[in-house]
């Protein structure tokens, strides 16, 4: 007799070993979210007013702002494109801080508006799109580091200055008459292209940096900018703004605002998160036997499997286990090859022979063994009593049997 012994319980998984393993990777993630607040805190504070000739902060522009009324320019400032269009007059100077958030319907706007009346446009660090709105032949170049440098051109405004803290972004362009000047490995970071007609000249600056308060007393920085925002009575400064309605008909989706780095980023990430997952997976390999820890009466085991069959209503599966375990013990008996006994043409006929010889007359057997499945729990019953005594019968003729022995 085998005695059963007693089946380990597998360890709960408690909400004390839940926050034990994963409290880790919570504190790693709050840290990650707490250094993200503050520096967007920091950043934020420090961008605030940037280039705005009201802001007294580090990046805005209020001494410039003082230093153009005290020379009698007067400052407008505008946060729409309708605004500065309709602003930007004959002799005036029409400043935009960035024109790379500007639409390409703004663009266009601004351009036509401004185009053939006498006044001077100042485009701070323009990109491609602008360029070929203001000044189709110019090109931009990859940006450099700020730093201190000479003219090394001969516009009057640039040679009174000096040198100035200049860099960013250069530029390129085929028209002769333009002042090309600092410089950097022969590509110029300000770039002045002379009037046609009646029309404005247009000035071009790599980098902004030297109209900010914390760097307009370094250098010729304040005389390069009183020289170019002054140039007329009236200055016109455009502070491109979210909010400006002329940019709702050309609205850019979420994923146009992700510079293209981060797509690049976000995609290798991807990759690498697919590679370690296939390294770390749980690789599947064969079955391996294991002795159960307990031993199972087999009369345990079919009536849990019946019970299995009874809750899903599988009474096409149970009929076809049945049928298939009488088919494979009358094989034997019947003198049918193991393979075969689930052939009709080769089952039936040996087993109709043997009840025939027995009996004298034999019924059909096929609906029994091959039949179809049964229609309720009443008929899938009355098909395993009569597997059975189908199975008796068998079973009992062959023991009462005469055998046949061989001569001496």
């Amino acid at each position: 007799m085998t005695t059963a012994t007693p089946e380990t319980a597998a360890p709960s998984f408690t909400a004390r070993r839940l926050w034990t393993s994963s409290r880790g990777p919570l504190l790693a993630l709050l840290l990650l979210v707490l250094s993200g607040v503050i520096l967007a805190a920091l950043r934020s504070g420090e961008q605030h007013g940037r280039l705005d000739p009201r802001s007294a902060d580090r990046s805005g522009s209020r001494a410039l702002a003082r230093l153009l009324a005290g020379q009698g320019v007067s400052v407008q400032v505008v946060t729409t494109s309708e605004e500065a269009a309709a602003a930007s007059g004959p002799d005036t100077t029409l400043l935009i801080t960035d024109p790379d958030v500007l639409t390409q319907k703004q663009l266009t706007g601004l351009h036509t508006a401004t185009a053939r009346t006498p006044g001077r446009t100042v485009l701070l660090t323009p990109g491609a799109a602008s360029l070929w709105s203001f000044v189709p032949g110019v090109q931009a170049q990859p940006a450099t580091s700020n730093s201190p440098r000479q003219p090394s051109c001969s516009l009057p405004d640039a040679h009174r200055a000096g040198s100035v803290l200049l860099g960013g972004l250069r530029y390129t362009t085929s028209d002769e008459r333009a002042d090309r000047c600092y410089p950097v490995s022969g590509r110029p970071t300000l770039l002045h292209l002379p009037a046609t007609g009646n029309g404005r000249d247009t000035v071009l600056l790599g980098s902004a940096d030297f109209l900010s308060n914390q760097h307009l007393a370094e250098h010729g920085n304040a005389s390069l900018a009183l020289q170019l925002l002054g140039a007329h009575d009236h200055l016109i400064w455009y502070l491109p703004s979210v909010s400006d309605p002329s940019s709702a008909h050309d609205e850019r989706s979420f994923f146009d605002l992700i510079p293209s780095g981060w797509r690049w980023a976000m995609l290798q990430l991807t990759i690498a998160a697919a590679l370690a997952a296939l390294w770390r997976a749980r690789r599947l390999g064969p079955l391996v036997p294991e002795n159960l820890p307990v031993t199972v009466p087999a009369a345990e085991t079919t009536e849990g499997h019946a019970r299995l069959y009874e809750q899903a209503n599988a009474r096409d599966r149970a009929a076809t286990v049945l049928r298939s375990a009488t088919r494979t013990r009358l094989a034997p008996l019947l003198g049918v090859p193991p393979v075969d006994a689930h052939t009709p043409d080769r089952l039936l006929p040996a087993l109709h022979a043997h009840l025939t010889s027995a009996a004298g007359t034999a019924t059909d057997l096929h609906p029994l063994l091959f039949g179809p499945a049964p229609a309720d729990d009443r008929a899938l019953v009355q098909l395993a009593d009569q597997l059975d005594a189908l199975e008796s019968s068998i079973v009992s003729q062959e023991r009462h049997a005469p055998r046949e022995h061989p001569d001496r």
